[in-house]
């Protein structure tokens, strides 16, 4: 098991810490929710681990066949809601270099449905995916 430690710093901050490596990431407050908006909100965190979960499964997909995805990018987008305040939509929006053969691509992009954080949202929350 995994576990993190979370301590509040004051004016919307907190720390995070990584219980296996110590490796420590700051959340704020965003300012859409009355804060100063100094780095990723919780929310932001949430959404851009859809994209990096997706990207390190392809990334192994190709490693695994001898290929490689390097270079490729993902560009990811929140959907806020109110009432409750929650994430309605992540928009996620992989970009490949041309080193990475057209035919391979759909492959790729399947891996976003079997990353464990796809597989752990919640099915309110629409996810749309797009790819050059």
């Amino acid at each position: 098991m995994t576990s993190f430690l979370c301590t509040y710093k004051g004016d919307g901050q907190t720390t995070l810490k990584h219980s296996n490596n110590a490796a420590e990431v700051i959340t704020d407050l965003p300012l859409d929710n009355g804060g100063k908006g100094r780095g990723f909100s919780p929310t932001d965190f949430f959404a851009s681990s859809l994209g990096a979960c997706a990207m390190t499964i392809m990334g192994k997909q190709a490693e695994s066949q001898g290929k490689s995805i390097v270079g490729t990018t993902v560009e990811i987008s929140k959907t806020m809601g109110v009432d409750p305040r929650r994430i309605t939509e992540i928009s996620v929006k992989f970009t490949f270099p041309d080193s990475v053969p057209v035919e391979d691509r759909p492959d790729y992009l399947k891996c976003l449905k079997i990353c464990p954080v796809h597989n752990s949202l919640n099915s309110n929350i629409k996810i749309t995916a797009t790819s050059n």
